[in-house]
């Protein structure tokens, strides 16, 4: 995908990394630059990182008291694509006290992009996302929740980071997490997701090496006194090795609650490697093995089953199927993986979903699917570079220096192992890509990034410490280009936001009583525009969307909704308008010349 240079060598992003570069060079020849205030700054992150439980509070305030400081430059965002409305249906049922919602009697009016209306009404997502966002409205706002989620998200790496490398080591790794992905990228600033998921994945890896510890320490105890069990310290390391599998259980609950298949990809290494030390040789006996680790692990993940299995029954009837999988069945005829075959086009009722299902969808597929050996390098470049620039570009770029040294490293082996099969496994997906589908790699790929700036740190040159100077810049530049790498959104999501949407719902919310709005989409509509979303509880809202189908009669519809005032909105007018709705007028077009509440020109 050439188009894809574009975000590297755009002038902007030339000029960025070239000022970058000319520093990295300086501080090769000048390591010690300003070296008494980078040395004070040392010191005090290594005081707070020695306190690591203080340490992981006040990363988790800072992340949500430094996004709060810029909410006049980033103010809170609204919706703007299908998944976001989906993931915001979710909230809603959840904050409502339910799992799922009955699917209503004119429902083929409100039927939209990622949502089932049948045999509930519900998202197609897992409930992770959904469960973040509702704690966001029960507080006031489900943007909150996005907040909050990336705030644990940062606690949970840093507690990740803390169980493989030095403490001022760790701290360091969170920061660059903090600033890099965290407080301006579109994953704080969409309800897309990426946090929810990239905890699931920190508590799993964090567990992995306490988990190892706990193991070794309990063996070490046992055969220094010659028992299964000393008073003390085996004691001691068993109660530890089990709450942290009870840690690595939950991290796994919350990945197959938020990206169930890379989720499974994720954690095939962290099993393999339990599996092995299980029956390593000297390990711990096996009463202490299945007592405190396999027991509890396998009990929190049975219970995460079953609420899976009660959440499935909820929304599909069935506890073996999945929301997903009956919106896939009902709307989707693209193969979800690559041995998988096309099926023949659907018909549907509106043309948006014409258009959006058996149009752009399709041809997306035919055109980027991996179906051949070109086409599956062509996606493995775009999903190479699209990570690399989130994650690395430009500023942790210069770790990727380190991966020779780091594949011969055997302690962060299972690390490369890891990221290797969960990109891979984006390959075996469908034709499409997006960066919060790596969530769970936050912790993996920053604690690589971590490693590799360790290694830096010796570098020398021409008998200066050419590494101090390498790694200060790197992280000077991490913070200082923060802010202005929040652009990812429109880069990798090609969808122009509806301000008119949330415009006309402020203006009915100020109105008194209810509202029906009637969408008319213009034969251009653009699909992936949508404005037909509504809440859990659609016959008490205050405003509901509704679609225009052509050669389906409204009258039903108004007759259901008696009492509220009618309106039509047209998003692809030129602005947009809302005008009241005439019944007694016989056309739309005729309706559409009365009196409009806002967007004429």
């Amino acid at each position: 995908m050439p188009w894809i240079w574009h975000f590297f060598f755009s002038p902007q992003e030339i000029l960025r990394d070239l000022i970058f570069l000319a520093c990295l060079i300086v501080a090769c020849f000048v390591p010690r630059f300003a070296d008494r205030a980078f040395h004070s700054m040392e010191e005090f992150g290594s005081r707070l990182a020695e306190r690591k439980q203080i340490a992981v509070f006040v990363v988790f305030f800072a992340t949500i008291l430094i996004r709060l400081s810029v909410l006049w430059i980033y103010p809170i965002p609204y919706p703007q694509i299908h998944d976001e409305f989906s993931y915001l249906l979710a909230a809603d049922t959840y904050a409502h006290g339910r799992l799922a919602n009955s699917t209503h009697p004119m429902w083929i009016y409100f039927d939209t992009f990622h949502v089932n209306q049948q045999p509930a009404y519900v998202s197609k997502y897992p409930p992770a996302q959904g469960v973040a966002l509702a704690m966001g409205q029960l507080l006031g706002n489900p943007w909150l929740g996005v907040l909050l989620s990336g705030a644990a998200m940062c606690a949970a790496v840093l507690w990740m980071l803390q169980g493989w490398f030095p403490p001022r080591w760790a701290l360091l790794g969170t920061i660059l997490v903090m600033f890099k992905v965290t407080i301006f990228s579109y994953w704080m600033n969409s309800y897309l997701g990426g946090f929810v998921s990239a905890i699931g994945g920190a508590l799993v890896m964090g567990a992995l090496p306490r988990i190892l510890s706990s193991w070794r320490a309990a063996t070490a105890a046992s055969a220094d006194r010659g028992q299964a069990l000393s008073p003390d310290g085996s004691a001691q390391a068993e109660r530890r090795c089990l709450w942290n599998a009870i840690v690595m259980a939950l991290g796994v609950v919350i990945l197959a609650n938020s990206r169930p298949y890379e989720g499974a990809f994720f954690c095939l290494p962290v099993f393999f490697v339990l599996v092995m030390r299980f029956f390593a040789r000297g390990s711990s006996s096996w009463r202490v093995t299945l007592s405190r680790a396999v027991a509890p692990l396998c009990l929190v993940i049975f219970l995460g089953i079953a609420f899976m299995g009660y959440y499935n029954w909820r929304s599909t009837g069935k506890p073996t199927v999945f929301p997903y999988t009956v919106n896939e069945k009902t709307y989707m005829t693209m193969p979800t993986f690559v041995w998988q075959k096309m099926r023949p086009a659907h018909h549907y009722s509106n043309p948006q979903f014409e258009d959006f299902y058996n149009g752009s969808m399709r041809r997306a597929w035919l055109q980027d699917g991996v179906t051949s050996v070109p086409k599956a390098a062509r996606k493995a470049e775009y999903i190479f570079l699209a990570s690399l620039f989130f994650f690395l570009w430009p500023q942790l770029s210069v770790t990727v220096l380190t991966l020779g040294r780091m594949l011969r490293d055997r302690r962060v082996r299972v690390l490369l192992v890891q990221a290797a099969l969960v990109f891979s496994s984006f390959l075996l997906a469908r034709a499409w890509f997006n960066l919060h589908y790596a969530g769970e790699l936050v912790a993996t790929i920053f604690a690589l990034a971590t490693q590799g700036l360790r290694h830096i740190r010796r570098w020398e040159f021409a008998g200066r410490p050419a590494g101090i100077g390498i790694t200060r810049v790197v992280a000077v530049f991490v913070v200082l280009l923060a802010p202005f790498n929040n652009d990812h959104k429109t880069r990798f999501n090609n969808y122009e936001p509806i301000e008119y949407r949330v415009q006309f719902s402020e203006e009915l919310e100020s109105l008194p009583g209810k509202h029906l709005v009637i969408v008319h989409y213009a034969p251009q509509h653009v699909a992936a525009r949508e404005w037909v979303y509504n809440g859990a509880d659609i016959d008490n809202s205050k405003i509901v969307w509704a679609r225009d189908i052509p050669g389906v009669d409204l009258q039903p519809l108004f007759e259901y909704f008696r009492g509220r005032q009618v309106w039509v909105a047209e998003p692809d007018a030129n602005p947009p308008r809302l005008t009241p709705y005439e019944a007694s007028v016989p056309s739309r077009e005729t309706a559409s010349q009365s009196g409009s509440v806002s967007g004429t020109q």
